[in-house]
């Protein structure tokens, strides 16, 4: 199936590693130019490689997400360096962990206000594309309990209130806005690596809950994303697209 993606320009922010960096990959091999950035300057540099690897163009810089105004001035940058912005992605996050008044600040930072801001410093450039798409990244730790109470946990389950009611409001502007919410995905050196590493049992009896018998792959969430951001994918908004291997109990409707 052709995705009709040839030709776009996408704005990863917080993309170097991880799933963000395999959605930069799997964009690029069809035919997405790609802007990226994360923290650190070398895993950037690595990213950008790979990518013009691949035959696009790719550009990308060291950014401080919790820093509004270099962010914000990032997200323009890369989308005049591109030439435009058709999609538009926030991959950063502050991860999981025991509440505390700094979790809930750190999270709420990187996970929600990173989307807030990169969507509105995205948005004039979406909104003059023919196909504007904005994937924001979710949980299933947001949709159930998992680990107990936690900030990232409410602060995922924000990101899927925000993007509901964006994806309303930007449709009749021709901008759609749906989430994807991936279960346990082992990245290398992500911190299911080290779970499985440091604790263990933790992270035998996720396996065990997860009906296909396995955590994910990033590739896998990789190929959801830009098939949701794609031209494809042209009638689908608001939605939240689930990809655990089955480890969410809820009927999914």
């Amino acid at each position: 199936m052709d995705l009709g993606l040839k030709g776009m320009k996408a704005v990863l922010a917080g993309a170097s590693k991880g799933i963000g960096r395999a959605t930069a990959e799997a964009l690029a091999a069809e035919g997405v130019d790609v802007a990226i950035c994360a923290r650190g300057q070398e895993g950037v540099d690595a990213a950008v490689a790979a990518l013009k690897a691949k035959g696009v163009k790719a550009i990308g810089e060291s950014v401080d997400m919790a820093d509004g105004e270099a962010y914000r001035a990032w997200v323009a940058r890369a989308a005049e360096g591109l030439g435009g912005c058709d999609i538009f992605i926030s991959f950063a996050s502050a991860g999981g962990g025991p509440a505390t008044e700094d979790s809930w600040k750190k999270t709420f930072d990187l996970d929600l206000l990173a989307t807030y801001r990169g969507v509105e410093a995205a948005l004039p450039y979406l909104e003059k594309s023919k196909a504007g798409s904005i994937v924001t990244i979710s949980s299933t730790a947001a949709l159930e309990d998992f680990f107990g109470p936690q900030a990232y946990n409410a602060m995922k389950a924000a990101v899927i209130n925000y993007a509901s009611a964006m994806a309303q409001a930007l449709a009749p502007k021709g901008v759609r806005v749906n989430t994807v919410s991936p279960g346990p995905v082992f990245v290398n050196g992500g911190s299911w690596d080290m779970i499985k590493t440091h604790m263990t049992a933790l992270y035998d009896q996720t396996k065990a809950n997860v009906p296909m018998g396995r955590l994910g792959d990033p590739d896998e969430v990789a190929r959801a994303i830009a098939f949701v951001a794609s031209p494809a994918c042209a009638f689908m908004t608001g939605a939240n697209l689930v990809i655990d291997g089955g480890i969410t109990k809820r009927v999914q409707y």
